[in-house]
């Protein structure tokens, strides 16, 4: 097989040592099977955007070794892709407009993983005298005329096992296009996943429950679907996810040896001691010759260090 990984960061601010592990993870697995490894910029959401931020990225990625394949994707410049691929749903009549606003949403009893789920108020038809704001994909879809999966949507992640999610029931009707219009990332990840031929997606756990909306908009659009591994999140002291909002620290590229050493032990990879004494290149050789992303399995956080 013509393994292609990508790693797909959004720009908001510097790298952090998670992001760092993602980013490393997915290129191990894509060098180790001796494919390609692509960069996408998710940046699509401009108001959450830091200028600056996807060059200071990039300009990490090469200080840390991590060389990409190819031009760098942005996703602020596909609109056209996207746009087509929302076309594409409503003539199939899986997507419709919804004039609802947040608040109706979130005032409904029905709570999932994600928070509120749409009580499909719009979806046969939009209430007199509202004007839809958003698109929203159906999935009430059963039986499928779409060879989609049975409900409810299952995989099997390499490292986190058998898979499922009740889409009606746990998730509703969910955001192709937002009222801002803007494209929402499920609809955004699929078609550029597409795009570039992506045959193996690695990230972190944290995007577990996005999978199945991912796979559920794959088979509306007739797209194939890639292999997923999803890995540990690293966490800090409270237990929260490393983000900018947990005001996780920079990474710094004069100390990516040790950086990169600390991200393989994340990752349980074992890294002998001697290569805190060598170079980013024999890290990353020594890692990729040696990638054992199976010490994972079941994992899903792990405190960052």
């Amino acid at each position: 097989m013509n393994y292609r990984g990508r790693f797909a960061p959004s720009p908001t601010g510097p790298l952090h040592f998670g992001s760092l592990v993602a980013a490393l993870g997915s290129y191990l697995d894509a060098k180790h099977h001796h494919g390609t490894w692509l960069v996408r910029m998710e940046d699509l959401d401009a108001p959450r955007c830091v200028p600056g931020a996807a060059d200071g990225i990039l300009h990490t990625l090469e200080a840390f070794g991590l060389e990409w394949d190819g031009e760098v994707m942005y996703q602020s410049r596909r609109s056209e892709a996207y746009e087509a691929a929302l076309q594409q749903l409503q003539d199939s009549g899986a997507a419709y407009p919804c004039g609802c606003t947040r608040r109706e949403i979130a005032d409904s009893a029905l709570h999932g993983p994600d928070g509120p789920v749409y009580p499909g108020t719009c979806r046969n038809s939009l209430p007199a005298g509202r004007e839809g704001r958003a698109w929203r994909v159906r999935t009430d879809l059963h039986p499928s005329p779409f060879s989609l999966p049975p409900s409810p949507v299952g995989y099997t992640d390499a490292l986190q096992g058998p898979q499922s999610q009740h889409l009606e029931r746990d998730i509703g009707d969910f955001v192709v296009k937002r009222a801002d219009g803007l494209f929402a990332y499920q609809l955004a990840v699929v078609v550029d996943d597409a795009a570039q031929g992506v045959t193996h997606v690695v990230r972190g756990a944290d995007l577990l429950d996005s999978t199945p909306r991912q796979l559920w908009l794959q088979g509306l659009l007739g797209l194939e679907t890639p292999a997923y591994v999803h890995l540990p999140v690293a966490i800090n002291a409270a237990g929260e996810k490393l983000s900018k909002q947990t005001l996780a620290p920079a990474i710094k590229s004069d100390e990516a040896i040790a950086t990169l050493v600390a991200a393989l032990e994340f990752l349980r990879q074992q890294p002998p001691a001697e290569l805190r004494c060598g170079t980013v290149a024999e890290v990353l050789d020594w890692a990729v010759a040696n990638w054992q992303p199976e010490r994972l399995k079941g994992c899903r956080q792990r405190p960052a260090g």
